[in-house]
């Protein structure tokens, strides 16, 4: 049985973004590699483009990210990164939280 790993907004945008970062992608690239449907797609792409986070380059019919987009990837990952940081923290002995490690506390 394949058991399905459900993503939020942010990971799905996320996803999106990492695709089309550095490249020029089309929307079916985009939607195979992001495992998502071509409807879902549509949303998401109206959603980035209205908020300035991806870019559409009309000869080409293709996609990239803008810069809003590479602040979203790089805020993204941070986050990602301090969530790390949290539960590696939680995980040692003795650290109550993840200041307690950074920052020395007893």
């Amino acid at each position: 049985m394949v058991k399905h790993h459900y993503r939020s907004r942010n990971d799905i945008i996320a996803s999106i973004l990492e695709i089309a970062n550095g490249n020029r992608v089309r929307a079916t690239e985009i939607q195979f590699k992001a495992y998502i449907s071509y409807s879902i797609l549509k949303e998401y792409l109206l959603l980035l483009l209205e908020n300035d986070l991806l870019e559409y380059i009309e000869g080409e019919r293709a996609f990239k990210t803008a810069p809003k987009g590479m602040q979203f990837l790089r805020t993204y990952n941070q986050m990602g990164e301090l969530i790390t940081l949290t539960n590696v923290a939680n995980k040692k002995p003795g650290a109550n939280s993840y200041f307690d490690v950074v920052y020395n506390i007893p």
